[in-house]
């Protein structure tokens, strides 16, 4: 090692000698990584990239597949199912997402419109049992489907299907509570069934007040005073 030059000091030169060292250290480890940093610096921008491209992509998809249901609702609306039918199946046909769950509940309401009870409780069902749809999606489909077979359906299964709807703290609780209630009678349980149309008919304001006027004569019918219940709850 060559001494230090004159005019120097011991600590100045250590200094030197110390920089020279992080130099050849720097460039021995560009040398054998630098490749690899480079490579592991593009992968990440491509990465940060092509989830902005994503997230972009995927709202520009959610905006236009809402105007391709609006569309097909609007065909709906103007009485011509022949070709609401194909605009919904477009839109059904996407990702499993709200609009196309949305789109196979309103087919299956056009089917059963012309009386087709099978296709529409295929349709209904596809969403019941699509995991990936949200919940209250799966719910509307489920009540839809168990309306469209009821007739059909033992009592029994109707009370399973529906009993965590049917409950007061639930947003379907109006139409699942009626099924219920309905199935109840077909099993012969009119306790159960006057019981459940009183709570229906105390409802309030979330539940539909057709549902509620009918679940008061019903609950009346089987002998239990759902008005004079409702009056009392509201004294209180």
């Amino acid at each position: 090692m060559a001494l230090p030059p004159s005019g120097t000091t011991d600590e100045a030169f250590l200094r030197e000698v110390d920089e020279e060292y992080r130099r050849d250290q720097m460039l021995s480890i560009w040398q054998r990584y630098g490749r690899v940093i480079i490579g592991v610096v593009v992968v990440g921008l491509l990465a940060l990239a092509g989830w902005l491209y994503y997230q972009n992509h995927t709202a520009g998809m959610a905006g236009k597949r809402g105007e391709e249901y609006d569309a097909a609702l609007q065909f709906l609306q103007q009485n011509q199912p022949a070709q609401a039918l194909p605009a919904l199946d477009k839109v059904a046909g996407g990702n499993s997402d709200g609009y196309a769950a949305l789109a196979r509940i309103s087919e299956g309401n056009l089917m059963l419109d012309r009386n087709d009870a099978k296709g529409a409780v295929a349709k209904f069902a596809a969403v019941v049992n699509d995991q990936s749809v949200g919940q209250p999606y799966r719910d509307l489909a489920l009540i839809r489907q168990t309306a469209a077979e009821f007739d059909a359906l033992k009592p029994e299964v109707v009370i399973q299907r529906l009993g965590t709807l049917a409950n007061p703290d639930s947003p379907w609780f109006g139409t699942a509570g009626e099924m219920v209630a309905a199935a109840y009678l077909k099993a012969g349980n009119r306790a159960a069934a006057g019981k459940l149309f009183a709570q229906i008919a105390q409802g309030g304001a979330s539940v539909p007040e057709s549902i509620r006027q009918r679940a008061v004569q019903l609950a009346g019918v089987l002998g239990v005073d759902a008005a004079a219940q409702s009056k009392e709850a509201k004294v209180q």
